[in-house]
């Protein structure tokens, strides 16, 4: 069903802007809008969508997570290594459930803040393109959340096997005959694959499939199998599972993000300690594309003594 659209008065009465501020950010590739018949339209749930993710100042919130009974909640960026762990402790941890909410990773900030959850997994690259999530996480917060490594993985672009449409690099996606896969707005693979296209100066309505969005990595990569898509941002990991060629991009960080009242947890501690170990080590080693050497070490805060300290 096509979700409502919005006009570009509607759009700027919506936002409390007027109609020239919607259309530079138009221009800058900032709001998301669908060009029909030479008119923008602007689809509200995206609309609303863009609002949530640029929320900087959040209200404080009176819900609080019941304590700890055995029901471990984690939301936000969805991972296969995370999956496997998630099902390494259900079946290793007696008397205890760990689920998960394919969220996005700005939207497992949210859950987070919320006390909808106790972990959030995030790899939102900073402006300054070394760090990940502390920027983010320090505007989402009042009192910065602990921050401790799940892995490290390899992003990039999932191409098909053989490279039949000769796609060496991003820029090769402008070509008519190529049609992408997306990404949602709450995730940080979308946002690093709008930086990217921003930085080569690839206008998104020039892009075949840009508006078609999957909620996983694997989906990217069952779209490009299939040959309904011939481009996707995406991990290594999934590239390797279902053998297509990769372009690779970057090296990141994938963090678990927990508020220090919940730190100590039965079931967080259960789930640090659990990524420190050799079976899941053995497992992560298995799918090219993860580094698991930094896998549960306190990246915030900095102290090598950080649990005293928290």
């Amino acid at each position: 069903m096509i979700k409502k659209l919005l006009s570009t008065k509607e759009v700027a009465e919506f936002l409390g802007v007027n109609e020239k501020m919607v259309y530079s950010l138009v221009s800058e590739k900032a709001l998301p809008a669908s060009k029909v018949t030479g008119k923008w339209l602007f689809p509200i749930h995206l609309v609303e969508q863009w609002v949530e993710a640029h929320t900087l100042n959040y209200p404080e919130t009176r819900q609080q997570l019941p304590p700890y009974d055995g029901l471990l909640i984690i939301t936000g960026s969805n991972d296969l290594l995370l999956d496997k762990a998630i099902a390494l402790f259900n079946r290793n941890s007696s008397g205890e459930i760990a689920v998960f909410a394919n969220l996005g990773s700005l939207g497992g900030l949210q859950a987070l803040r919320r006390n909808f959850c106790h972990i959030a997994t995030s790899h939102l690259l900073q402006d300054n393109e070394d760090e990940y999530n502390f920027d983010v996480a320090g505007k989402a917060f009042k009192n910065m959340p602990v921050i401790v490594n799940f892995c490290q993985r390899e992003q990039g672009f999932l191409i098909q096997k053989g490279n039949p449409k000769k796609i060496k690099k991003i820029k090769d996606i402008n070509r008519k005959n190529i049609r992408v896969v997306n990404r949602s707005l709450s995730t940080g693979t979308r946002l690093l694959f709008d930086q990217e296209l921003h930085k080569n100066g690839i206008e998104t309505k020039t892009i075949s499939g840009y508006d078609h969005t999957v909620n996983s990595h694997m989906e990217v990569g069952l779209e490009v199998l299939s040959g309904r898509a011939h481009f996707g941002p995406g991990i290594r990991p999934v590239a390797t599972l279902l053998e297509l060629d990769f372009i690779p991009l970057r090296w990141e960080r994938y963090d678990l993000l927990i508020t220090k009242d919940r730190f100590f947890d039965k079931g967080i501690q259960h789930f640090i300690g659990l990524i420190q170990e050799t079976n899941f080590k053995k497992m992560a080693k298995s799918i090219t594309g993860y580094d698991v050497s930094s896998s549960g070490k306190i990246v915030y805060p900095k102290e090598t003594s950080a649990s005293h300290s928290i």
